[in-house]
C-alpha cells in the first residue's frame, strides 16, 4: 500500500470516529444535561428506579461524554468511558425489554451499535497513530 493510500484511509478513519463518536454524545450524553427536570425524574418513577439513580447516571453520562470528546484525554480514560457506556446501554436495554416491552428496547440497542462503531474507530487511529 502506498503512503498516499494508507493516509487517506487513516484519513477515513478519523473521520467516520468523530462523526460517529460525536453522534453518541449528541444523543446519549448532552440530553444527560436535563437529568433533573421532571421529564427524566418522572422516566426513572416509571422504571421503578430510585430518584437518586437518574441523578447518577446522568453525571456520569455527562463525564463519560466529555472524556469522549475531548481530544486530550488519554486513551485509557476513553476506555473507561466506553465500558460505562456500554453497561448503561445494555442495562436500558434490558430494563426497557422487561419494563415496556421489545420495542423500547430499540433506542439504546441503537445507541450501543453507534457506541461500537465509534470504539472500533478509536482504536484504528490509535493503531494508525503508532505506526
Amino acid at each position: 500500500m502506498t503512503t498516499l493510500t494508507t493516509s487517506r484511509i487513516a484519513k477515513k478513519d478519523r473521520i467516520i470516529y468523530w462523526i460517529f463518536t460525536s453522534l453518541f454524545v449528541l444523543l446519549d450524553s448532552v440530553p444527560a444535561i436535563w437529568f433533573n427536570s421532571e421529564l427524566a425524574r418522572q422516566g426513572m418513577k416509571d422504571m421503578g428506579f430510585p430518584a437518586y439513580f437518574g441523578v447518577e447516571l446522568g453525571i456520569g453520562k455527562i463525564i463519560g461524554g466529555l472524556l469522549l470528546i475531548l481530544p486530550m484525554i488519554p486513551a485509557r480514560f476513553k476506555e473507561w468511558a466506553y465500558v460505562g457506556f456500554g453497561i448503561s446501554l445494555i442495562s436500558a436495554g434490558i430494563a426497557n425489554l422487561v419494563v415496556k416491552g421489545p420495542l423500547f428496547a430499540l433506542a439504546p440497542l441503537a445507541g450501543l451499535v453507534i457506541l461500537t462503531v465509534s470504539y472500533v474507530y478509536f482504536h484504528r487511529i490509535r493503531k494508525d497513530a503508532a505506526l
